[in-house]
């Protein structure tokens, strides 16, 4: 999409709120940082379905005190339960969504559209954000959300903010009015969330069950019709820089944006404490400005102090992500995917054991540096600096004896600036102890006459309101009477407590006088009663009669039909073979939807041709029907290629996102794997409510996970893939644009992908076929096909009918030998493992198990 960055603000200055700073807690050091450093709100995950497992986490048993500790402090906390959730897990989550809404938790942050629908079931009240998992990028998408029952979206990390006012505008026009939340700094992924299907494929361990390998931080070679592109030292062509919206920070408060999220669960007490800080000083600068409406730039020096903490904090680089729109060559630089840090020079002298650098940034004795000779996949070299002698824009650095092996130390290294054990100390300092040390405004109304008490009203920003009256009454003032100064610094003393003073509103009528020690015990007796109410859990609907099982659909007779193969297929020679083969359900995944009204024709001839041959059993003929696929990704603009999908006048449509959804909600639909159906409540709600024909089951789930899944619901309403190449990256990140032209985009990157074969090598040697669509939206096919072709007949015996087989740029004799393998084991007339050897056999192709198989103890 186009660059945007003259942006029409959509609030006016009297509207404008000051959005939620959102910070991550993996552990209750991090909750600290956070609360300690300004965060609004922090999120978390307990030690079951959340989508950084490999974070510490808190228990079930810890959110009493957790909640009670971020309230008292006037901050919120809400649970990431942000993965697909399998069928034998609903009883399980049942309870434990119970305890975390009996817990006052304020939020839960939702992936499984079925566990939407089940907390909608147990609590009427109790709020429920969709997560950036559940892959949100439209209008549509949130409409989708509301229909829920969720009260805030987390839109997908690729909407630029010309698409977060877009989307803004449209649900305020349809009334449609959920808060949206975006990630405002921290790591990238490559691949939507809730779509990456890359550690699934390469291990069996599943990003959507937060289990990610992190596969796009691996260097790739690229390869473009049969040859290695010389990319220099471009190795990381998968790992974008790190988000840093802090420039942007004034269009995203313009915007309407609720809630900021910085990102970061699996990072350090030190990380949020930094990040947090940053940005709540940014945010709360931007504010007064656009208040006051005399915005000002960045003081170089903020500017400069911000991004050195930023960058020490964590830094893969960091960049404006898709805020600006798409820029393809500045998003990934492809030279690291590692935390490096601040960037401090090249190396320009060894001599003596000492390096001399060229200085772009400040070091000082005790840092930590690491040398960087182009080949961060290898060890390298560094150590802590002993002594610094700077020179003009040089400085010499001393290491400890032995410290560094200078060997490996080259004139023209980079250097990196890792640690800065001073700005470690500082940061750990600012949470240690128990005294808060980040304090939360509160609002005082003071009121009183003569030969009366005086009245003190304390509000806070949560909402709570306590009054205090003095127990002895106001007399008139001779000398010294309470001005509203003195109150201000009498009951402001507000030191060792989570409130500091705010707004202070004199009422008093009259020059009047109260002792100091009146004054105090009434400052004491407020802040009691204040840290009192905040500590009292939020009291949610909880009904103690709802029940899992009153939403589970009732499952029915198997179907007496004999199994059938549907073919995907990505071009019109792979079509013209499964016609050959007499495939009946042809599914096309086409990169230009504009060849979607040849295919359909070819379809059509071949249904004429069959009508004519069919003669007298012209009421017995099976004709094929062709099924059209649109991208995954809809984004605000972008129905005119769901039209162009439709001008096709297929049969049906293959439906990926929520926008799909509504535009062909009159048509003939089947949902695709994109939709994330795991559970009963998942398949349930889109087969009830949109109608679909067919719903395609989770590539997540392995096969005792899927057996489950048929036990569960009415076996006809899925399909099963049993051969493919697994989609592992699907990704606005353009690879062509970036490695195979000097473009930005799609408007002036000569369009590469029309016009070469690309894939990607990894480490171990495998080359994934990497294909373009009509959105210049990329995806990464695994090279290696997989097979569930062994499970098939307990599939078959379960009651499931419909077997889909997908193909990438497999030849047409390929696309036949495969579909004759697979009629042949949906007919009995070979085994699984025969199959499986047959096509193992054919060294072109290259299968394996895949994860269907995989144990389900993930």
């Amino acid at each position: 999409m186009k660059s945007d960055r003259s942006l029409t603000p959509q609030l006016t200055v009297s509207t404008l709120q000051c959005p939620e700073l959102l910070a991550p807690a993996g552990s209750w050091d991090c909750a600290k940082a956070a609360v300690e450093n300004g965060a609004d709100a922090i999120y978390f995950g307990l030690d079951r379905f959340n989508a950084r497992m490999r974070a510490q986490n808190f228990t079930e048993a810890d959110l009493p005190e957790l909640m009670a500790f971020l309230h008292l402090r006037g901050v919120k906390g809400y649970v990431t339960v942000n993965t697909l959730i399998f069928p034998q897990e609903l009883p399980e989550v049942e309870q434990y969504l119970r305890s975390i809404i009996a817990a006052g938790v304020d939020a839960v942050i939702v992936q499984d559209v079925g566990i939407c629908r089940l907390i909608r079931h147990l609590s009427p009240d109790f709020p429920i954000h969709a997560s950036t998992q559940m892959t949100i990028t439209s209008a549509a998408g949130v409409e989708f959300a509301q229909s829920l029952g969720c009260q805030l979206v987390v839109l997908a990390r690729e909407c630029s903010l010309k698409e977060i006012n877009k989307i803004h505008q449209q649900i305020r026009q349809k009334e449609t009015s959920l808060p949206l939340e975006v990630f405002v700094h921290g790591a990238l992924c490559v691949a939507y969330s809730g779509q990456c299907l890359t550690s699934e494929a390469l291990g069996g361990r599943s990003a959507n069950r937060g289990e990610c390998a992190q596969a796009c931080r691996m260097p790739y070679e690229l390869i473009a019709d049969g040859e290695v592109v010389n990319l220099g030292d471009r190795k990381y062509l998968l790992s974008p820089q790190d988000l840093a919206g802090l420039e942007v920070l004034p269009d995203l408060v313009k915007s309407g944006v609720t809630s900021l999220k910085i990102e970061g669960r699996l990072k350090t007490p030190e990380y949020v404490a930094n990040v947090t800080r940053v940005y709540r000083q940014a945010l709360d600068r931007v504010m007064e400005e656009l208040t006051a409406n005399t915005p000002k730039a960045r003081k170089p020096s903020h500017a400069a102090e911000e991004q050195y903490n930023l960058e020490m904090a964590f830094s893969r680089g960091i960049y404006t992500g898709w805020f600006n729109g798409i820029n393809n060559q500045e998003l990934v630089h492809a030279r690291f995917g590692k935390k490096r840090g601040v960037y401090l020079g090249e190396v320009t002298r060894i001599r003596n054991e000492q390096v001399t650098i060229t200085l772009e940034a400040p070091v000082k004795a005790g840092d930590g540096i690491v040398f960087d000779a182009g080949h961060p996949e290898a060890k390298e070299e560094g150590g802590r600096v002993y002594a610094v002698v700077q020179k003009g824009k040089e400085a010499v650095l001393t290491f400890g004896r032995s410290d560094l092996n200078f060997r490996r130390v080259h004139i023209g290294d980079r250097v990196w600036k890792t640690s800065d054990p001073e700005l470690d100390k500082q940061l750990r300092q600012s949470f240690a102890g128990d005294n808060p040390q980040f304090q939360r405004p509160i609002d005082l109304e003071i009121y009183g006459e003569v030969d009366q008490p005086l009245t003190a009203i304390a509000r806070d920003g949560q909402g709570h309101v306590v009054q205090v009256d003095s127990t002895i009454p106001l007399v008139e003032a001779h000398t010294k009477p309470l001005t509203t100064e003195r109150l201000h610094e009498q009951l402001g003393r507000l030191g060792n407590t989570p409130f500091c003073l705010g707004k202070l509103t004199n009422h008093l009528n009259g020059a009047l006088i109260l002792p100091v020690s009146e004054l105090n015990r009434m400052r004491r007796e407020m802040v009691t009663q204040l840290e009192e109410l905040r500590r009292q859990p939020k009291r949610w609907e909880l009904n103690d009669h709802a029940s899992l099982q009153n939403l589970l659909p009732k499952s029915s007779p198997k179907s007496p039909t004999s199994p059938s193969l549907i073919v995907l297929v990505r071009n019109l020679k792979q079509l013209q073979a499964g016609l050959q083969a007499g495939i009946q359900t042809l599914y096309c995944e086409f990169e230009d939807p504009r060849f979607y009204r040849e295919a359909v024709q070819m379809v059509r001839q071949e249904a004429g041709g069959r009508e004519q041959g069919a003669g007298e059993n012209i009421k017995n003929a099976q004709y094929p029907t062709i099924w059209v696929a649109p991208p995954r990704i809809t984004k605000p603009g972008e129905n005119w290629i769901l039209q162009q999908v439709r001008d096709s006048q297929a049969d049906g449509y293959l439906v990926r996102n929520y926008d799909q959804l509504q535009f062909f909600t009159q048509d003939r639909c089947v949902g695709d794997f994109s939709l994330n159906v795991a559970n009963a409540l998942t398949a349930d709600y889109f087969h009830q409510r949109y109608g679909l024909e067919r719903l395609t089951a989770s590539y997540d789930l392995n096969i005792s996970q899927l057996e489950d899944l048929l036990h569960s619901c009415p076996p006809q309403w899925f399909e099963v893939t049993i051969h493919q190449h697994m989609p592992m990256f699907h990704m606005e990140h353009c690879v062509f644009c970036a490695f195979l032209s000097q473009g930005t985009d799609y408007t002036n990157c000569g369009r590469p992908c029309e016009q070469h074969e690309v894939k990607l090598k990894d480490r171990v040697g495998s080359e994934h076929v990497l294909k373009a669509d009509v959105g210049c939206r990329n995806t990464v096919f695994n090279g290696t096909a997989q097979t569930g072709a062994e499970y098939v007949q307990r599939l078959i015996d379960l009651g499931l009918r419909h077997f889909r087989i997908e193909f990438v740029n497999e030849t047409p004799a390929q696309v036949s030998k495969t579909i004759h393998c697979y009629s042949q084991l949906l007919r009995g007339e070979i085994t699984g493992s025969q199959l499986w050897r047959e096509l193992k056999l054919q060294n072109q192709l290259g299968v394996t198990r895949g994860p269907m198989g995989v144990s389900a103890l993930r």
